[in-house]
């Protein structure tokens, strides 16, 4: 699609927990960009499938998902184990891509009038939902790290889980996105790499802000 002018345009893709969520929210809040976690529409649909399994079919998935708010995709619950690995399952299946497929391009290139472009993160969206994007990054960090933030983020919440069991969750769930035959996770030749394990939050957003502003001042965007 043809870039608007002045339109900024970032795709980020990540394995879980990497902390790409927390690094596109403050990069969107600052440009004042759209932000969509685009794992949360699968994670709302796996929710959905383990809540109501009766009514699991694509007519009632298709008015869910173009009746989706915001609020839905941030619901706390949605970060709940059982959910990320129902959501690993069903993002492999063609007519659950293809429904969520139009809303994720519709986020990224007609987001509200008020924002200054779009901000995605997900886990095929360099190559898949925006490859014209202006920005493209992989967030990624050591599968320990990253297990360590998501049993950090499930006790804050009250879950009674164990470290291990959280590691050997996120492991389970690298292989199934790195390997799965529809939208892979990758790295694509044109993603630049931040690997998160020994970076401050701050230290991430002011290293992606530079990148950011680099390609804004050269008249790229």
């Amino acid at each position: 699609m043809k870039n608007k002018k002045g339109f900024l345009k970032i795709a980020i893709d990540s394995p879980a927990a990497a902390g790409a969520g927390t690094i596109a929210k403050k990069i969107s809040e600052y440009y004042n960009l759209f932000y969509l976690d685009t794992g949360k529409i699968y994670r709302v649909i796996a929710n959905i499938k383990l809540k109501f399994p009766k009514k699991f079919n694509e007519k009632f998935l298709k008015k869910k998902i173009n009746n989706l708010s915001l609020r839905e995709l941030q619901n706390k619950k949605l970060i709940n184990d059982e959910v990320g690995a129902e959501a690993a399952v069903i993002s492999k299946l063609k007519r659950i891509r293809k429904l969520v497929h139009h809303y994720q391009i519709n986020c990224a290139y007609n987001p509200p009038k008020r924002y200054n472009g779009s901000c995605l993160d997900g886990r095929d969206i360099t190559y898949n939902i925006v490859p014209d994007a202006d920005i493209k990054l992989f967030v990624t960090a050591s599968v320990k790290t990253r297990a360590k933030r998501r049993y950090k983020e499930l006790k804050s919440l009250k879950k009674k889980i164990t470290y291990g069991e959280v590691l050997k969750s996120l492991k389970k769930r690298d292989k199934s996105d790195y390997n799965r035959k529809i939208a892979p996770l990758k790295k694509t030749k044109d993603s630049v790499l931040i690997n998160t394990t020994n970076l401050t939050k701050r230290a991430c957003f002011l290293k992606i802000k530079k990148i950011i502003d680099k390609k804004i001042v050269n008249g790229n965007i």
